[in-house]
């Protein structure tokens, strides 16, 4: 029988190797990184940021291409924020990086209303600044640490709450077309990170600087998909896979896939009005209510 401190160190050992393979698949699968790229990390401090910078580093000592790798963290001026963590810790471990000092905490307490949640605002202020030191920078990919449940995650929250599906993908384009986002955690589950992130020691700064409450509705789905992985296991590796795996012509968006020519005598495009009785009615039934009001 092998010593508890053995198996603990091979199983470590597995879990850094799944870390690796998986974002090295991720990597390869949307063509994450290239040549001579500058990839900024996006460091907040949390699990999933450090754990992006640990193994992105570790997959550049063997990369098929060379790349460079910048830290960069926003210190948004939140009170009590601990602000020589991340510099001691990227400084001992020899890391380019650069620290952005901007107080977008005023800004958010002045503008959002007390008890309202501050992450959307929060949010929209950190993605404009982030771009602006990226381009200024010449950082031609910008690092950020979601991983696969944040994805699940999202594409609920929109169903649920937003009408659309839609999720968070690995790679995008940002609105300007000047910044390309990628998510190299994509296929990593969260209790893998969490599992890496203790077994390292990151000095972790808890999410809770700002006191804004967490957002309800994703708290709601993240219990949700909790139940479902520990009740169903292999629920989110398929929720996942479906991702991966979309029928356009199985769904009901119109501008996804062409349901007007399917059968048709021509190619769809003229096509009786069907709706032309009902609005005339409703024309009609507005202007007799306006000249009874």
């Amino acid at each position: 029988m092998q010593p508890l401190a053995k198996r603990q160190q091979i199983n470590v050992n597995k879990l850094h190797k799944r870390l690796r393979r998986n974002v090295g698949r991720a990597i390869q699968d949307f063509n994450m990184i290239e040549e001579g790229d500058r990839v900024m990390v996006c460091l907040s401090g949390g699990k999933d940021s450090y754990t992006l910078l640990d193994i992105l580093r570790n997959l550049q000592r063997g990369a098929p291409v060379n790349f460079e790798l910048v830290a960069v963290n926003l210190d948004q001026k939140q009170p009590g924020f601990p602000e020589r963590v991340l510099p001691d810790y990227l400084t001992e471990q020899g890391i380019p990086f650069h620290i952005i000092e901007k107080d977008t905490y005023s800004v958010v307490q002045r503008v959002i209303p007390e008890g309202k949640t501050t992450c959307g605002l929060c949010s929209r202020l950190r993605r404009g600044t982030l771009y602006g030191f990226a381009e200024q920078h010449g950082m031609t990919k910008i690092a950020l640490g979601h991983h696969r449940e944040d994805i699940i995650e999202t594409l609920f929250l929109n169903m649920f709450y937003g009408g659309r599906l839609q999720a968070m993908p690995p790679k995008l384009m940002s609105d300007d077309g000047k910044h390309v986002v990628i998510r190299p955690l994509a296929y990593c589950k969260e209790r893998d990170i969490e599992r890496y992130a203790a077994v390292r020691q990151f000095p972790i700064i808890p999410c809770n600087q700002c006191g804004s409450q967490e957002n309800l509705q994703r708290k709601t789905i993240k219990e949700l998909l909790r139940t479902w992985d520990k009740h169903a296991p292999g629920r989110l590796e398929t929720i996942f896979a479906s991702l991966q795996n979309v029928a356009p012509s199985h769904l009901a968006d119109i501008r996804l896939f062409n349901f007007a020519s399917l059968g048709s005598h021509g190619d769809g495009s003229a096509r009786p009005d069907w709706l032309l009785g009902e609005r005339e009615v409703s024309t009609a039934e507005e202007a007799a209510s306006a000249c009874s009001s």
